[in-house]
């Protein structure tokens, strides 16, 4: 029985039914009345095993119950996770309260432990205030502005151009904001026990001790079993001549702007950087993006290059191979000195990356190992330092939410008497332009460096059904597999919605699947996930040769 339970439930009533048998005349009567008396001379030679095997059924079901017990939550079996042995006795500090350090304190609360989270600023980290939720609710504003300004089916739905109030779609974003933080974040940390909220700066005092200067400037001291750092990272400034000095935007502070400027220049390439400009563009400013080599320079070169078709079709300037050696601004208008010219613009954009936020914890006096400031951590999410661990934006992993709080629950459960890794080989990424972005797995040139043999396919949309009916097939779906077994590597996928397939790709990379089972699986019709199937049916066939709808 693999129920403990049940196992125990069912050898307790074998234990006591025998018993009755032994010390009761019961059966002896009952033999008595079936004229079966002669039998009951046997009775020793069979009762008294029975009642040894049921007791020490008994006592092995009580054992299994107990090791159950320790190794199962919520009934679901976790046997590497057990919950820490000093239970409430264990204290853990946490330092932030985004994503990684949220997730850290209510897992490492829920197995028993006591928590004392330290923020000092806005609870919810970067993605819920300054990044992912509102940028997603303006790109989405930007995307509805341009619908009713431009569409493929303007021949039968006329088109005009919105007007487009800033102050109020910036009024409802930071509505959803707040709601958001308040529901997620604020409540949650309120309502839970295990857990006392401290504000204030935290630095390490050693391996075992914080300092918190508190908001009214008292300096309070914790000490801590063990300590999570999960404090994020703000947007990095490139050491440009004369930027300093300029009024120039992050992209918190374009988030947070009620005005549109008629001209935009963006510093940077990479995601943030493509994604305001193009949502930026939408709502009614004229972009210039200068990039120091392409667009999304780490991705496959088609992806750059696709997104750059669609930059320029919608009015974006593009000026690749391009650096800005000074910036100045004078009279309302900034100048930018470039190896390309001079160029002007009402305000200027820096998105050049992400800088993590360790600078003052005091981390070099504990040994703790950084690189460029983010914390290097192992497979556990432990730091160079025993006891201290870190994920998140702060640390040396991706810079994506859900890679955040998977790291930090995973910490949390090796802080708590469990283990746990954090597996990054099948992780999807999604970059917000139109069409989208979606990455899984292994690029084709990344392989060949991993010593792969490799098999590629690239489907054009217009081999898409959902695609064709959207009259939309600017983009493209691209497989790289390893050449003998089929086995798939990696998906990369320009689309409209394209981070709405790209989960299925990770779930078919996980299972070690072949593009020939990828391309055997049912597909909803009419669907972009579809295009996935097409795309591995691609490995051994001319799907043009195919209808609409083949199998």
């Amino acid at each position: 029985m693999k129920n403990p339970r049940t196992l125990l439930r069912v050898s307790v009533i074998g234990t006591v039914l025998v018993a009755l048998c032994c010390f009761t005349p019961i059966l002896v009567i009952l033999l008595g009345a079936l004229g079966l008396a002669a039998l009951t001379g046997y009775l020793d030679y069979v009762l008294l095993p029975a009642l040894a095997f049921f007791t020490g059924l008994t006592l092995y079901a009580i054992w299994r119950k107990k090791q159950y017990d320790a190794c199962c939550d919520n009934g679901s079996t976790k046997s590497r996770n057990p919950p820490m042995s000093d239970d409430k006795n264990r204290h853990i500090a946490v330092i932030g309260s985004g994503g990684a350090a949220m997730a850290a304190a209510l897992k490492a609360a829920e197995r028993g432990a006591r928590i004392t989270l330290i923020e000092r600023d806005t609870f919810g980290g970067t993605c819920v205030n300054t990044g992912c939720v509102p940028s997603k609710i303006m790109i989405r504003a930007a995307h509805i502005a341009h619908l009713r300004t431009e569409s493929s089916f303007d021949a039968g739905l006329s088109a005009q151009a919105p007007v487009v109030d800033r102050a109020k779609l910036l009024e409802q974003q930071q509505g959803q904001v707040e709601a958001l933080r308040h529901a997620k974040y604020e409540t949650i940390l309120a309502d839970n026990p295990a857990i006392t909220v401290l504000r204030g700066e935290a630095h390490f005092v050693d391996a075992r001790t914080l300092s918190v200067r508190t908001d009214d400037g008292r300096e309070k001291v914790v000490t801590f079993d063990q300590a999570f750092i999960g404090t994020g990272a703000s947007p990095a400034i490139p050491p440009v001549p004369g930027l300093a000095e300029t009024p120039y935007w992050t992209s918190t502070t374009a988030l947070a702007s009620d005005t549109l400027p008629p001209r935009l220049a963006v510093i940077g390439a990479s995601a943030v950087a493509v994604e305001l400009a193009q949502a930026f563009a939408r709502l009614g400013s004229q972009v210039t993006l200068l990039a120091r080599s392409r667009l999304l320079s780490k991705e496959d070169l088609a992806v750059g290059d696709a997104i750059e078709v669609a930059f320029r079709r919608e009015g974006i300037e593009v000026l690749k191979q391009t650096q800005v050696s000074r910036v100045d601004y004078l009279d309302n208008e900034f100048l930018l000195d470039t190896n390309a010219g001079t160029w002007q613009a009402d305000q200027l954009l820096v998105a050049t990356g992400r800088t993590p936020n360790t600078d003052l914890l005091n981390l070099v006096s504990l040994g703790v190992e950084t690189v460029h400031g983010a914390i290097m951590v192992d497979a556990h999410l432990q730091t160079s330092v025993p006891g201290l661990y870190a994920a998140g934006d702060c640390t040396n992993q991706p810079q994506f939410v859900y890679v955040a709080a998977a790291g930090g629950s995973r910490a949390a459960i090796n802080m708590t008497g469990g283990e746990a890794t954090l597996d990054l080989g099948a992780m999807p990424a999604v970059i917000f332009t139109d069409p989208q972005v979606a990455t899984v797995g292994l690029t084709k040139a990344e392989a060949l460096k991993q010593g792969f043999s490799v098999a590629t396919r690239v489907l054009d949309l217009e081999n898409v059904p959902r695609a064709l009916v959207n009259f939309d097939t600017a983009g493209f779906i691209k497989m790289v597999a390893e050449r003998d077994s089929g086995r798939l590597l990696g998906v990369q996928a320009v689309a409209g919605e394209a981070g709405e397939l790209i989960q299925t790709a990770v779930m078919a990379l996980r299972a070690r699947m072949t593009v020939q089972a990828i391309g055997d699986e049912l597909f909803p019709y009419l669907t972009m996930g579809e295009g996935l199937k097409l795309c591995a049916q691609t490995f051994t066939q001319d799907i043009k040769q195919l209808s609409c709808c083949a199998g």
